[in-house]
Order: C-alpha cells, then structure tokens, then sequence
C-alpha cells in the first residue's frame, strides 16, 4: 500500500508518466460548481455516492483523491477505498496546497462550457498526423482522461459533432483549430488556461513547427514531423491504433522537456578523471 499523502509537487511529476495516477475530485457539490479551476485530469466525483462510482475505477492503478484543503472529505474517501483493497492517496493540502504551489489548473468554465458531459467527446479529421494527436494526448492526459476520440472524413466533421453532441476541432470555422499561425493545439493551451506550463508551452512549439512546416522555429520540430509521418505511414487508416503509439511520442517529449532538456551525450566518451 502506498503513502497516505502524496505532495502536489509529486503529484504533478507524475501526471503523463506510465505512473500517473487516477485523480479523484471530492470536493463538496456546491464547492465544486463554484469554483474556477480543476486539477489536470481530474475527475469530479460525489463523495456521497462514493460505492457506486468506485467500482468503475482501475484496481491496477493508484488512485489520487482531492478536495478543498486535505481534511475530512478526501480523508474519508481514500480511507474507504483503501479499505476495499484500492491504492488511494490524499493529495496533501488539497486544492489550495496545489494552487499556492503554482502548479497548473484547467480552466473549468472553459472546458465545461464546450465539453459539459462526461466522458466528453471529440472529433475531428480522420488519418491524424501532428496536431490531430497532439490535441487528443493533451485531452486525455489533462482534460479528461476518459474522453472518446472519432475520426471522420473532413467534411463530416461537423455533421458528426452536430449529431453526436461532441467538440470538432482542427478544421475551419470551429472554436478549437489554427489562429493564425499557431496551431489547434497552441488553441487548446490557451482556451483551457494552460499556455504558461513552461513544458507545455515548449511542446506546443516544437508541435507548431511540425505541423506548419516551419521548423527553423524549434530544433525538435523536424524530428517530430519525420516520427509523424512515419508512424501514419505505418498504421494506415487505423487512427486509434496510431493515437496508442503517438500518445507515446508526447509522452516521451514532455518528458524530456521536465526532466531531462539539459541531458547532453558525447562520443567519444571522456575518460574518467
């Protein structure tokens, strides 16, 4: 069984990593509607009718609950799953431990207002190459972890969204898609509140190059439109099959960007001193 408390700092290095956890959002109902901000990826969950909505969650995964500061309520949630076998966690401070860490928050009223059900539901243009997974690694990973993807022809797109209730995005004339010439993703950072994320805010370059041909703009860019396109390539008109490998590609980047930017290697190797 893991820690009882999980530190927000800890929290957040966690989240795009094969360790994330499933983050549980208990804040009061009326707490919750009030309030301006989610955590990246959270869930809003009633602590009331905590047996129901637990027996959907992943036992092969930690489980992270967060209220208001830390005390009773997520206390009490995480004591009851921990009792029913599931590893749960207490983010330490809740919420306002998060926010006077200056971590990053999602614009709630934002992503309500375009996505009010859940799990939300997007669409966008079939056969995805760069923006078309960036923006579905930056919903799943930091939005909604649930969220359904359809890929259909592009002149379909707003049909289908049309008829299913869902978000189109990447095409004309649609809130989420190119301004100028940035691109849907460097639309989502904004729209969501999440542009000053110092990683987030690198990938969203290096994305922009990619898919806009112009990589004098970040260094990276050129590889990532090569890794693109070759993984399209491969997968065909598999689209989900393709958005499982390219979510690895971010994943990877992002990392990168947090921990490990300032790696260098060298050949020959220097001896010893």
């Amino acid at each position: 069984m893991l820690g009882y408390f999980v530190s927000p700092n800890d929290l957040w290095q966690s989240i795009a990593t094969p360790s994330a956890p499933q983050i549980v959002d208990v804040r009061r109902r009326e707490l919750f509607e009030q309030s301006l901000h989610l955590l990246p990826g959270a869930l809003w969950r009633d602590p009331a009718r905590l047996p129901e909505w637990s027996v959907n969650l992943d036992r092969a995964r930690r489980i992270v609950i967060a209220c208001k500061s830390g005390h009773e309520i997520s206390q009490w949630a995480a004591a009851q799953l921990r009792a029913g076998g599931f590893d749960a966690q207490v983010l330490d401070g809740g919420y306002e431990a998060w926010t006077a860490a200056g971590l990053p928050l999602v614009t709630k009223a934002e992503f309500e207002r375009l996505a009010p059900a859940r799990p939300s539901l997007w669409v966008t243009r079939r056969r995805p190459k760069i923006d078309r997974i960036a923006c579905p690694w930056l919903i799943r990973r930091f939005l909604d972890p649930q969220a359904r993807l359809l890929f259909v022809d592009p002149d379909e797109v707003a049909n289908v969204a049309r008829m299913s209730g869902g978000v189109p995005f990447d095409i004309k004339d649609v809130p989420m898609s190119h301004e100028g010439d940035r691109c849907t993703f460097d639309t989502m950072l904004k729209t969501f509140g999440l542009e000053s994320e110092p990683a987030l805010a690198r990938l969203a370059l290096i994305v922009r190059g990619a898919d806009t041909a112009r990589p004098d703009i970040a260094p990276e860019a050129a590889g990532l439109h090569a890794v693109s396109l070759g993984l399209s390539a491969l997968a065909g008109d598999d689209d989900h099959g393709l958005l499982r490998h390219g979510f690895l590609v971010y994943d990877a980047l992002f990392a990168w960007l947090r921990f490990a930017a300032d790696e260098r290697h060298n050949w020959p190797m220097r001896a010893a001193s």
